[in-house]
C-alpha cells in the first residue's frame, strides 16, 4: 500500500470512529450530519496546527508544539480526528509549517473548531435542505465542507476576514469538489451580494448582534451566534428575524466560547497600577465575592456573561490577590481585595462598577438562579436588550 493510500485508509477509519463516538455521546444526532462527518476529510484542512505541550515557561506562558504529518504522523492524524479544537494561527501570523517552531504564549486568532461544536452549531441553527446559509468565519474550511456536504455547495456562502486563511481553505474545498461562494469580508457587515439568507451562523463571537446580519436575513429566518465581551463571558443566542428589521430569541444553555470578531476584541487598558492610583476613597465590604464570576466553574461562566452585560465596557484582571475592574470608556475603576470580613471593594469614576455587578447578581438570585436558557435577547431599532424571564423582565443593554 502506498503512503497516500495508507493515509486515506487511516483517515477513513478514524472518521468513522469519530462519528461513532460523537453519536454514542449524543453529540451527533442527525443522520445527515453524521454522514457528513464520516465523509469530510478533516486532515486535509489542517496540514499543521499547535497542541498544548502541557508545560509552562518560567513566566507561566503556555508552550505550544507544532504538529504536522512530517514531524509526527500518528499524533497529527489522531489529533485531526479527535474532538478537540486545533489552533492554526497565533496573533494573526501565518505559520510556515515546514519550519514551524514552538510558541510561547500568544493569542489564538484562527483554529479548526472541535467537530462536535461545529455540528452542534449547524444543528442548533435548524438547517434544512433548501436553506441558503451564510457562514461567518471560514477558518480552516472544515465546517464549510460539512455544510456543503449536507446542503450542497450552491446553498453555502462563507466569509473570512483573513485572506491567507481563506486562500488555504478555498484550495482544499475546491480540491474536494466543494464550490461554495467564498469571500474575504468582515463578519460585522455580513455579505450583501449573496443576501438574503435563511440562516446565518457565526463561528466567531460579537459584543452585540451586527445590524447588517438582521437586514440580510429573510423574515422568519434565523441567526445563530455567540455573544461575548471584554470579560470573556459567552452566551449563544438563536434569533428569529421578523419582517420589520427586529429579532428576538433565547440564549442557549452550555459553555461554548468562540474567538472574538477582531474588531470587537478588548482594547489595551495600560498599567492596572496607574488605574489603582485613583482609588483614594474608603472602601466597603462587598456583598458578593469576585470568585462568583472568575472561578473555573459552569456557574461562574454564566455569571461572567451576566456581569459583562451589567458593565459592558469593563475589563477584569487579577494581580496577586486583587481583582481589578477597568472601564476605558468611562474612566471608571474598581478593585476588590480579600480581608478578614470577606472582600473590600473600592471604586472611582462615574460608574460604580462593582455595584452594577452586585445588582445583576442579586437580580439573578432573586429569580431563582436560572441558567442561560432563562434569558433572552430582543433587538429593536432602539437597541439590544438581554432580558431575564421574559421580554418585560429585568434587562441589560448590549453595547451599540
Amino acid at each position: 500500500m502506498t503512503a497516500s493510500k495508507e493515509l486515506e485508509a487511516d483517515a477513513t477509519r478514524l472518521r468513522a470512529h469519530l462519528a461513532q463516538v460523537l453519536a454514542e455521546e449524543g453529540r451527533l444526532v442527525d443522520p445527515a450530519w453524521r454522514k457528513a462527518v464520516e465523509t469530510v476529510p478533516r486532515h486535509r484542512f489542517v496540514p499543521g496546527f499547535y497542541l498544548d505541550a502541557e508545560e509552562r515557561t518560567q513566566e507561566g506562558l503556555t508552550i505550544w508544539q507544532p504538529v504536522t504529518a512530517e514531524r509526527d504522523y500518528d499524533r497529527w492524524l489522531a489529533a485531526a480526528y479527535s474532538d478537540i479544537t486545533l489552533i492554526t494561527q497565533f496573533d494573526g501570523e501565518e505559520p510556515d509549517w515546514q519550519h514551524a517552531v514552538e510558541r510561547y504564549g500568544g493569542a489564538p486568532t484562527s483554529s479548526s473548531t472541535l467537530p462536535s461544536l461545529v455540528v452542534r452549531m449547524w444543528e442548533d441553527a435548524d438547517l434544512a435542505q433548501g436553506h441558503g446559509v451564510l457562514e461567518i468565519g471560514t477558518g480552516s474550511g472544515y465546517s464549510t465542507a460539512l455544510a456543503c456536504e449536507r446542503l450542497g455547495s450552491d446553498a453555502v456562502t462563507s466569509i473570512e476576514v483573513d485572506s491567507r486563511r481563506l486562500d488555504q481553505a478555498a484550495t482544499t474545498l475546491y480540491s474536494l469538489g466543494h464550490v461554495p461562494d467564498l469571500a474575504v469580508a468582515d463578519g460585522l457587515y455580513g455579505y450583501w451580494p449573496c443576501a438574503p439568507y435563511d440562516r446565518i451562523v457565526a463561528a466567531c463571537s460579537f459584543r452585540s448582534v451586527p445590524p447588517a446580519l438582521i437586514a440580510q436575513t429573510r423574515p422568519g429566518g434565523k441567526i445563530l451566534l455567540t455573544l461575548s465581551g471584554w470579560f470573556y463571558g459567552y452566551a449563544r443566542v438563536l434569533l428569529t428575524v421578523s419582517g420589520t428589521g427586529t429579532a428576538e430569541g433565547v440564549l442557549l444553555p452550555g459553555t461554548v466560547s468562540f474567538m472574538s470578531a477582531r474588531a470587537h476584541a478588548a482594547p489595551a487598558f495600560g498599567n492596572p497600577a496607574h488605574w489603582a492610583n485613583a482609588l483614594t476613597e474608603r472602601g466597603r465590604t462587598a456583598r458578593h465575592s469576585p470568585e462568583l464570576i472568575n472561578a473555573a466553574s459552569e456557574k461562574a461562566f454564566h455569571l461572567r456573561f451576566l456581569a459583562q452585560c451589567a458593565i459592558p465596557n469593563a475589563q477584569m484582571i487579577t494581580i496577586d490577590d486583587t481583582t481589578h475592574l477597568i472601564d476605558v470608556v468611562s474612566g471608571s475603576v474598581a478593585a476588590l481585595t480579600p480581608d478578614d470580613d470577606g472582600w473590600q471593594v473600592r471604586q472611582h469614576g462615574p460608574l460604580p462598577l462593582w455595584d452594577a455587578v452586585e445588582d445583576a447578581i442579586d437580580t439573578w438570585q432573586n429569580a431563582g438562579r436560572p441558567d442561560q436558557s432563562g434569558f433572552g435577547l430582543t433587538i429593536t431599532r432602539d437597541g439590544q436588550r438581554v432580558w431575564l424571564g421574559d421580554p418585560s423582565g429585568p434587562s441589560w443593554s448590549l453595547p451599540a
